[in-house]
C-alpha cells in the first residue's frame, strides 16, 4: 500500500503527538493537526474538540488516513472519559466513515488487559488475542475503541491498526517501563507500517520497543512490517538501582497494568 500522503493527527498537541509531529514528515507524510487546545507555532491547526460532529468531518475530509491520539489518556471519572473517549472516538469514525477515509491508526492501550499478570521469567509472551481485562475507565474506553474499530471494519470496510500503546516516552522513568517502553523513534516505525501495510482489516498490535525485558508478543506488528530498533534494558542498570526489581506480590507490579491496578489507581502510565 503507497503511503499516504496527508495525514490527519488528532491530539496533536499531546505528549506522542508531539513527538511524532517532529518525526512523522520524514517519512513523507503531510500532517494535518487537531487537538482541543491550540498549538503553539502551528497556525493551520484545527482546533477542536471531538465533540463537535461537524469540526471532525470537516477535519478528515480530503485526509488518506487518521492517527487518533486524542483523548484522555490517565484514568478520570466515568462521565469524563465517556465524553471524550468512547463518544469522542465515535464521533471520529462516523467523520471518516462519512468522508470516506478507509484507514485508521487507533492509539489503544495496554490497559486494556491491564489485570493480566505479566509473564514470569522464561514464560510465553502476551498474545494480542490474551481477552480484554481493563484494569480502568480509562482501559474500559480503549476495549471500546478497539471493539469499534472492528465494528467498522467488518459493517463499513474502514480498516484500522489498533495500537496497544506501553510507554512512549524519550526514556523509560520506572522498573516496570523497562518492559513497555516504545521509544519516539520506533513508535513513527510502527505508525508508519500501521498506515502502509497492506490489508489490514483490524488488526491489534502491542507498541513497544524490541526491550529485552518485553512482556508482551510483537508478532502482529512485526507481520505488518514493523522493525523496531531500540531497547530499553540501556536504562537497566539506572533505574534498578533507584528504584529496586518488580515485586510480584505488589498488584501495582504483578499485572500488566501496573498501578493502574492498584485501588484506588495511581494513574500512571
Amino acid at each position: 500500500m503507497p503511503a499516504p500522503r496527508t495525514v490527519l493527527l488528532t491530539g496533536a498537541a499531546g505528549g506522542i503527538g508531539t513527538l511524532m509531529r517532529g518525526i512523522l514528515p520524514a517519512y513523507g507524510y503531510e500532517l494535518r493537526l487537531l487537538d482541543a487546545t491550540p498549538i503553539e507555532g502551528e497556525p493551520d491547526a484545527i482546533t477542536a474538540d471531538l465533540a463537535d460532529k461537524e469540526a471532525l468531518r470537516e477535519a478528515v475530509r480530503g485526509v488518506d488516513a487518521v492517527i487518533h491520539l486524542a483523548g484522555i489518556s490517565l484514568e478520570a471519572p466515568f462521565e469524563k472519559i465517556l465524553r471524550a473517549n468512547i463518544e469522542g472516538t465515535y464521533n471520529l469514525y462516523e467523520a471518516a466513515r462519512e468522508e470516506g477515509v478507509e484507514r485508521i491508526v487507533f492509539a489503544s492501550s495496554n490497559h486494556t488487559v491491564g489485570f493480566t499478570p505479566r509473564p514470569a521469567d522464561g514464560a510465553p509472551l502476551i498474545p494480542v488475542s490474551t481477552p480484554h481485562r481493563p484494569d480502568t475507565f480509562y482501559g474500559l474506553s480503549k476495549a471500546f475503541g478497539e471493539d469499534l474499530a472492528q465494528l467498522h471494519w467488518d459493517l463499513h470496510g474502514i480498516e484500522t491498526v489498533s495500537v496497544r500503546i506501553g510507554s512512549c516516552f524519550m526514556e523509560p522513568s520506572s522498573v516496570r517501563m523497562l518492559s513497555i517502553w516504545m521509544s519516539p523513534g520506533d513508535c513513527a516505525r510502527l505508525f508508519h507500517a500501521a498506515l502502509t501495510a497492506d490489508g489490514v482489516g483490524h488488526t491489534v498490535v502491542y507498541g513497544s520497543s524490541a526491550n529485552t525485558r518485553l512482556w508482551w508478543d510483537l508478532s502482529s506488528a512485526r507481520a505488518i512490517g514493523y522493525e523496531p530498533k531500540d531497547d530499553s534494558e540501556q536504562y537497566a542498570e539506572k533505574l534498578i538501582a533507584e528504584h529496586g526489581e518488580l515485586d510480584p506480590d505488589n498488584p501495582g507490579h504483578a499485572n500488566l497494568g501496573g498501578e493502574f491496578c492498584t485501588d484506588p489507581p495511581q494513574w500512571k502510565h
